[in-house]
This record gives C-alpha cells, structure tokens and sequence, in this order.
C-alpha cells in the first residue's frame, strides 16, 4: 500500500499527486495489476481446437466471398 503525506500545510495539490504518482511506479503496484488483468489461463486441447476450425472457416468464407465480390 502507497501512502503519501502533506509535507507541510502550504505544499501543492499538483507536488502531493506527483509524488503519490511516483511512489506507485517504484512500488510495482501498478505492474503487477496489469499483469493479472493480461492473465488468462491456458486453453485446452480440445478448446485449441475448436477454435482453429471456426477460423478456418471464416479465412475460407472471406476468401470465397472476395473472389465473388461480394464483401
């Protein structure tokens, strides 16, 4: 957890953010939460799969509907 202070009661609202901004990027707080948003779990076998003929499918769809011109 990041914690920042007033230093003194005259101090800027712009030095408190940019000082709070800094301490976050130090900590590695904010990459550590962008790395488990970017985590998805490994997709199985079968999933695999599955997926590779849907797009194969819509590569030959597209394909047969470029050569009759039809977008």
């Amino acid at each position: 957890m990041v914690q920042v202070t007033r230093k003194d009661e005259r101090e800027a609202n712009e030095n408190i953010i940019r000082r709070f901004n800094r301490k976050v990027l130090q900590s590695g707080v904010l990459a550590e939460a962008k790395a488990a948003m970017r985590f998805s779990k490994p997709l199985s076998k079968t999933e695999r799969r599955a997926k590779a003929i849907i797009r194969k499918e819509r590569k030959a769809d597209k394909l047969a509907k470029m050569r009759l011109g039809i977008r």
